[in-house]
């Protein structure tokens, strides 16, 4: 306050004795002095009073002022007005009339999430205040980060479209009809802070493909409606300013599955299910035993390789040496460094005309492909054979032979784990559980022919301590089901001495009209060198939308048709969970494919399909 030059000392105040400034510019009844600018106090009077600390921890925040005691006048509750601003009324002000001294040096600002009013109880305190929600001061200028998706002027050109795109839907939100959204209109520098941390976020989750994921949101920016964008508002707000987690709806349980048969009804059905595969050679399925000359000049063809072979996960060329070299090696090539996911190829969208079409990435880290030769590491290369003649010539195929005294066997669900080895990629367990029940029937480790080069533990889930604890195979001890709940190998599997042995044990379990069911199953039977005439596979049952070659995998399978989550966590996949989840798919195909048998006259009795007309 700058200090009173006596010009007004001649005038009466128009306050009189209700005035009640510590300085005032006026004269009062009493004589007080205009250069003193206060009453004037006699020299036998009291001291001058001493000032009180009054102190506010509303909201958690401690304030203090000091105020004269002769300055704190009773006011009624009905002096307190609120003033709320036409452009944000998320931000709500207390003031005090101008006949109400001393004036507070800032005005309480009071910001509140949405559908949260203001106190005004005539109980609340006057100094009541909640902690203002305050955006830091930042520009249209993007945040450093430790790497980069793009150049800087790039990722400028960039934060101005987004922003730009955010503000035009801020200010149709402000100039909306409806009250209840107008607390969620964002101050400038809130908006700043919402482009910021959006483009931030992005550029750290997706460096690989953050162009395209970047222009995608600004094109769905521009095209967003109003309730979409509050939405998107209020989780920022509750994100950065009031730290409120988003709840997360439980995870919906596995979707029953009533095929509308019974089990052995189920079994009387199945047969309709079987595809042929005749024809289907070029993509795997293997539907003749190689000959003896194509053995032979398929073995031919290995020795003069000199044991050249391309790895399976860098594509680099190296050498491996079954039976190890002199010098005690198994491969050349030192270490092999290459990505673990396949890449994806994003589908075209009706967008890509305006913000580019997205480039091909790898999921296990979000790389471009061709920006870099890998994210993992491993020891040695590693390959794999697929040529049947060349798989005949380090075993040879067999038929399903007829067993007729045995009489007819339940369907079987089967998957196979492989690792790689000197030979290729050969089968390291086998299971196998009865169909439609899932019962365990067979489950078991196999010991490989070759050295074992990787077990490739992150797909199979089998350890070399798997190995070295495993008793060898007893038939007089069958294959126990594991704890309810536990689905990894929480039992000491059996060990069998080789693949031959494991396919004699598959072998006794099938006649060759018994349905043998798998995904992707010509892999787990060229695994086995087993030729079998009746096969159910859900890669054909459900078909990716382009066909063969591409297959959808069965995690999708199983999270899109029977609401189950397979093949999670580190230790590598289960073939037991495998199985059963590739079972359960043969049932929701077998219940839609039964109701329109149903319809055209069919029916079961005494568990036999009887067709229309019988």
């Amino acid at each position: 306050m700058f200090t009173p030059l006596g010009c007004f000392a001649d005038i009466v105040c128009p306050r009189a004795q209700e005035c009640t400034l510590l300085k005032c510019l006026f004269s009062h009844s009493d004589g007080s002095s205009s250069t003193g600018g206060q009453n004037p106090v006699s020299a036998d009077s009291a001291p001058p009073a001493k000032r009180l600390k009054v102190e506010s921890t509303t909201g958690g925040l401690s304030r203090s002022r000091n105020f004269s005691l002769q300055t704190l006048a009773p006011a009624s509750d009905s002096t307190l007005k609120h003033s709320v601003t036409p452009h944000d009324t998320s931000e709500v002000r207390l003031t005090r009339p101008k006949t109400m001294d001393p004036p507070v040096s800032k005005q309480a600002e009071v910001s509140h999430s949405a559908g949260e009013k203001p106190e005004t109880s005539k109980d609340a305190p006057q100094t009541a205040r909640l902690p203002p929600r305050q955006a830091p001061k930042e520009s249209l200028n993007p945040r450093m980060l430790g790497s980069a998706p793009a150049a800087h002027t790039v990722r400028t050109a960039i934060l101005k479209k987004l922003h730009a795109s955010m503000t035009s839907l801020n200010d149709k939100l402000r100039d909306g009809k409806d009250p209840a959204n107008r607390c969620f209109v964002l101050t400038p520098d809130e908006i700043i802070t919402m482009a910021l941390d959006e483009e931030e976020k992005c550029a750290r989750d997706n460096p690989g493909v953050y162009s395209n994921v970047i222009k995608l949101r600004i094109v769905k920016l521009t095209k967003m409606d109003l309730e979409t964008w509050v939405k998107d508002v209020m989780a920022h707000l509750n994100g950065r300013y009031y730290k409120i987690n988003p709840v997360e709806k439980p995870p919906a349980g596995p979707t029953p599955i009533d095929t509308g048969l019974t089990p052995a009804e189920e079994q009387a059905f199945v047969p309709k299910l079987v595809t042929p595969l005749a024809g289907l050679e070029a993509h795997g399925y293997v539907t003749k035993a190689p000959t003896q000359a194509d053995i032979e000049a398929a073995q031919k063809g290995v020795d003069e390789s000199k044991g050249w072979e391309k790895c399976d996960r860098c594509g680099q060329r190296f050498q491996v040496f079954p039976g190890r070299r002199e010098d005690g090696t198994l491969t050349t090539g030192g270490q092999c460094t290459y990505h673990e996911g396949r890449p994806v190829y994003p589908r075209r969208k009706k967008t890509d005309h305006v913000t580019g079409s997205a480039d091909p990435y790898f999921p296990c880290c979000n790389q471009a492909i061709g920006a870099s030769t890998g994210c993992t590491k491993a020891q040695t290369h590693v390959f794999k054979v697929s040529e049947a003649k060349r798989l005949a010539s380090i075993l040879q195929f067999k038929n399903t032979p007829p067993q007729p005294d045995k009489g007819p066997m339940e369907p079987i669900s089967i998957d196979c784990e492989m690792g790689y080895t000197t030979l290729g990629l050969e089968l390291i367990r086998l299971t196998a559980v009865s169909w439609p029940g899932g019962r365990n029937v067979l489950d078991v480790l196999v010991r490989p022919m070759g050295e074992i080069l990787d077990l490739n533990t992150r797909f199979s889930g089998v350890t070399l301590q798997d190995f070295a604890s495993a008793e060898p195979y007893n038939p007089l001890t069958p294959s126990a089901d594991p704890p309810a709940g536990e689905s990894k190998l929480s039992l000491s599997l059996q060990l069998v001495k080789s693949p031959a042995e494991a396919r004699e044990l598959l072998l006794g379990l099938l006649q060759p009209e018994t349905p043998v069911i798998g995904h992707a199953i010509e892999n787990d039977l060229n695994v086995c060198r087993l030729i079998h005439p009746t096969v159910i596979d859900t890669v054909l049952l459900f078909p990716h939308p382009k066909g063969l070659p591409i297959r959808n995998s069965l995690k999708i399978l199983a999270q899109k048709q029977l609401g189950r989550e397979i093949q999670v966590g580190s230790g590598g996949h289960d073939s037991k969970e495998d199985s059963i989840a590739t079972g359960d798919l043969v049932r929701v195909k077998l219940g839609t494919k039964w109701k329109a048998y149903q319809k055209g006259g069919w029916r079961v009795e005494k568990n036999k399909l009887i067709p229309p007309g019988q």
